[in-house]
């Protein structure tokens, strides 16, 4: 194992195979957690309602095809139009989709390029990373919030939902980097953390009384108290302008792609999370531009 590690020090395209590879496969994983989570969520929380009214909500546990047992783990990857069950080979990240021509081999349905992109875009992204902090300890931590951040952006485009199961354990994971030295100080990560999520509550809140509406989700003040705990409270304002311009323009195209109104809400997380993984990147330089912007 050291002499792995030593390898992946001193040599960078050892070091950049391995990720690529790695994150192919964690971008496969990743269309499962997307798909799957919000699933789970919603079965527990019909577990819940269960216990607590004494409902008994029929077939509330069972799959499409009757399996019980749900999680990201169980049941095997089967095609959602037949329920043929994909086998290992074609499974394989990307080349898997790429041999099968995008259709399932048993019924010839269409599949998704969702899936292949999610795979080659979790690979580009963390190879990014690691051209940027290289085989550090900050690179790897990087690395991971990378994968995490892109499930939450699909879960979130989806379903417009953060999950507390992938921002929570962020937050507490970015707090102990900040112990460890990784980051900033504990104490500049606390504050950080603070910031960033009272930041957005407070515009919530102003925002509700003003319309009697809730312009966004509290998923995205955790969100935003990640990239506060990694980068610390002077990151925040560059994150909200950058999402927050961002949005405006993606947004604005997409509904009038779409042919929906201008009032149809819409995920901001996605876009807080790439402004917050840009500021990770180039924070300085974004600010230096913004500034010298400004005059």
């Amino acid at each position: 194992m050291q002499e792995v590690i030593y390898l992946m020090q001193t040599q960078q395209w050892f070091f950049l195979l391995t990720i690529g590879l790695v994150s192919l496969c964690i971008g496969s994983f990743l269309n499962v957690v997307i798909y799957r989570l919000p699933i789970m969520m919603q079965r527990e929380f019909h577990d819940e309602c269960r216990l607590s009214l004494a409902d008994e909500l029929k077939n509330s546990n069972k799959l499409e095809n009757g399996t019980k047992q749900f999680n990201l783990i169980k049941p095997n990857s089967t095609c959602p139009h037949c329920k043929t069950p994909i086998k290992a080979w074609h499974n394989i990240p990307l080349l898997g989709w790429l041999m099968l021509k995008g259709k399932c081999a048993s019924c010839s349905a269409k599949i998704s390029i969702r899936y292949p992109l999610v795979e080659l875009g979790t690979a580009l992204a963390s190879l990014w990373v690691a051209l940027q902090f290289g085989a550090t300890e900050l690179g790897l931590l990087y690395i991971f919030i990378t994968w995490v951040l892109v499930a939450l952006i699909f879960i979130d485009i989806d379903h417009m939902l953060l999950p507390d199961h992938l921002t929570l354990p962020l937050v507490w994971l970015a707090l102990i980097a900040s112990v460890l030295g990784y980051t900033i100080s504990p104490s500049e990560a606390i504050v950080g953390t603070a910031v960033g999520y009272l930041s957005l509550w407070t515009v919530f809140w102003a925002f509700k009384l003003l319309t009697g509406k809730e312009g966004m989700g509290y998923g995205d003040f955790k969100l935003l108290a990640i990239f506060g705990a990694l980068l610390g409270w002077q990151a925040i304002l560059t994150i909200v302008l950058l999402s927050s311009v961002v949005g405006a323009v993606i947004g604005s195209i997409q509904l009038a792609v779409q042919g929906k109104e201008h009032s149809t809400p819409i995920p901001f997380g996605p876009y807080l999370a790439i402004a917050g993984w840009l500021t990770i990147l180039y924070g300085v330089e974004i600010q230096t531009w913004y500034f010298n912007l400004l005059g």
